[in-house]
């Protein structure tokens, strides 16, 4: 919202523009943009030329950072030193991107494997948080440079499909470069706001955002209605984009032209890497490409590099296909399709996703662009200057708590749209039990044991009470940021526990896709278990109630009334150590028939006893 300063002396009252920016923080370039003269506007370099700073970070001898074309143009002469393509490592450990090392000319450490991955450039070391920062320092000074004044505020934009770990290490880069980062955008929404889908006439539209970027790739399914945005459903990969088409033309060119990629230098195959992308951007606009490489004539057709980077294309349409079906859309009710990223310059990126949809694409705005500049719309809103329109992305995961015999009950369900809130009440299993313990996770299947934990922490004192009394309320908030807060209240005491859930890294692609197709794979079984388990605590209450009765009711009845009682107690717990569902339900209804008479007679001497004396008008 816009400052209102009044000046004393006269008394006149000024508005003071409140600056927001929009970045796209970019695995290959990355770019700042604001709203000028009403009109979204991608910041220029100091020569007014161009938009783009390249997402590359070169230390020097002494440690000192260079960033943007400058530090591209060490990429071959020092490899080692020259850090490109992090947003790859955002939110990642070892684990999720030691397949991959070979892919990067710098070293990548194996510090802790739960915890981030470091980047080592000359003796120092670098997360990828730290690495960020120093790409959004330069956008802040290009920034300040342009308009002449601080600016301490933005919005940054990310793949929809970054977890909340990625998302997280997103904002700490933030802060650490001196940014005040007000909002996590999801790219498809940011570049449906670029496209002024929210001033369309239409009262209902769908749109599909597919964006292809340099390092990854997200399909969503957005619908527009009265001034609402909502992100019906969304898939993508965060290891899949134009860095791995680039290195399907490598590999092309290396078979074709015998180059034994393994006897190559880092500078080599950095060069080699280079050529394969500018191939890449040649071959977009005419049919061969030549070039030299080691003294070689090397040619490359662009029949040869469709069918090369073919699989990475059907890679694509395959995620569309599934956002569709989370969505319950078909082709022909999509309205709109959005092309976003560098990589759908590729004619034959742009004919496959025509020919899915049965109709043209929409790439009237630069791919490169178009993500900032609905960014910088975002920022607008957020400085209060628009205020008819509202952004509602979703979750790709569900998000639950661990309950008795290892269960996931769901608190959030996957692809409910966020900001969201919910939460559900539960109690102890012991009594006198004063902590609980409350286990996180995300997934799609019933045991948590098959889900990823995203933490835990303990409500300390609970007042203690018997096993069932205590209200424990355990709500789950999502913010806009996609960013999970847990709280956990005893609501008899207000006892509360609050806590921000942070991952030590990701979800990599591969296991968020397992996790989809697993529950899928696995749906029978996981009813049964669930079934079993739930008939085990079932049946552990009924032993503790059934233990209960007799201890309070030993003066009512002989032993000899309370044997079969206690026998088929006996029998309960034998049967809950095997894996028998219907044996251990068929007990418990032989234990519900012998206790109900009981505790009507029970029942009948304690109204007895309370009624001795008084009379009943």
């Amino acid at each position: 919202m816009s400052k209102i300063a009044i000046d004393l002396k006269s008394g006149d009252i000024k508005k003071e523009e409140r600056i927001i920016v929009g970045i796209d923080l970019g695995t290959t370039n990355s770019l700042i943009a604001y709203i000028n003269d009403g009109q979204p506007t991608v910041m220029p370099d100091h020569d007014g030329k161009s938009v783009l700073v390249p997402s590359v970070i070169y230390f020097d001898e002494n440690d000192l950072a260079s960033i943007g074309e400058i530090a591209k143009d060490k990429l071959i002469s020092d490899p080692s030193r020259t850090i490109f393509s992090v947003k790859r490592l955002m939110g990642r450990s070892f684990n999720d991107v030691e397949n991959s090392k070979d892919f990067f000319s710098y070293e990548i450490l194996d510090t802790d494997v739960e915890s981030l991955v470091k980047v080592k450039s000359g003796k120092k070391y670098y997360t990828p948080v730290e690495l960020s920062a120093i790409i959004l320092k330069e956008l802040k000074a290009r920034a300040e440079l342009v308009l002449n004044q601080e600016v301490h505020e933005c919005v940054i934009t990310v793949p929809a499909y970054f977890n909340d770990s990625q998302r997280q290490a997103t904002k700490d880069a933030g802060k650490l470069a001196g940014w005040n980062v007000l909002r996590i955008v999801n790219e498809p929404t940011a570049a449906a706001l670029a496209y002024g889908f929210d001033k369309t006439s239409e009262k209902s539209k769908n749109i599909a955002v597919y964006d292809l970027g340099g390092g990854t790739f997200d399909l969503s399914v957005l619908t527009l209605e009265d001034g609402i945005f909502e992100v019906l459903s969304t898939k993508g990969d965060t290891w899949l984009g134009g860095d791995d088409i680039d290195q399907a033309i490598l590999q092309l060119i290396a078979t074709k032209f015998q180059i034994d990629l393994d006897t190559l230098s880092s500078s080599e195959r950095q060069q080699l890497r280079l050529l394969a992308e500018e191939s890449k951007k040649q071959l977009s606009q005419k049919d061969d490409h030549s070039f030299i490489f080691l003294g070689k004539e090397i040619t490359v057709n662009k029949a040869a590099v469709d069918a090369a980077i073919q699989p990475i294309i059907q890679k694509t349409i395959d995620l569309t296909i599934n956002a569709l079906k989370d969505a319950e859309l078909k082709t022909q009710d999509i309205d709109d399709i959005i092309m976003v990223g560098g990589s759908t310059r590729i004619p034959a990126v742009k004919d496959a996703v025509s020919k899915f949809f049965g109709k043209k694409v929409n790439d009237s705005i630069d791919p490169d662009q178009v993500v900032a500049l609905g960014a910088a719309v975002q920022a607008d809103i957020l400085a209060g200057n628009q205020s008819n329109l509202l952004l509602l992305d979703v979750t790709p995961l569900s998000l639950g708590i661990e309950t008795m015999g290892g269960l996931m009950d769901v608190i959030i369900p996957r692809n409910t749209k966020i900001p969201s809130s919910a939460g559900r009440n539960y109690t102890t299993s012991i009594d006198g039990q004063i902590n609980l313990k409350i286990a996180v996770y995300q997934g799609e299947r019933d045991l948590v044991q098959n889900n990823r934990k995203l933490g835990e922490f303990i409500l300390k004192g609970i007042p203690p009470m018997s096993a069932g009394l205590p209200k424990i309320e355990v709500s789950f908030w999502v913010d806009a940021d996609g960013i999970l807060i847990v709280r956990a209240k005893e609501l008899r005491s207000n006892t509360e526990t609050k806590v921000e859930i942070k991952a030590q890294y990701g979800i990599s692609e591969e296991e968020m896709a397992l996790m989809l197709i697993d529950s899928i794979k696995n749906a029978q079984t996981d009813i049964d278990s669930k079934a079993l388990i739930e008939a085990r605590n079932e049946a552990q209450n009924v032993i503790q109630s059934s233990e209960k009765f007799v201890k309070n009711h030993q003066l009512i009845f002989s032993e000899e009334q309370l044997l079969p009682l206690m026998m088929t107690v006996d029998e309960l717990r034998k049967s809950i150590k095997g894996s028998d569902k219907d044996l251990i339900n068929d007990i418990m209804h032989q234990l519900d028939q012998i206790g109900r008479p009981l505790a009507e007679i029970a029942m009948d001497k304690t109204i007895r006893e309370s009624l001795t004396g008084k009379s009943i008008i």
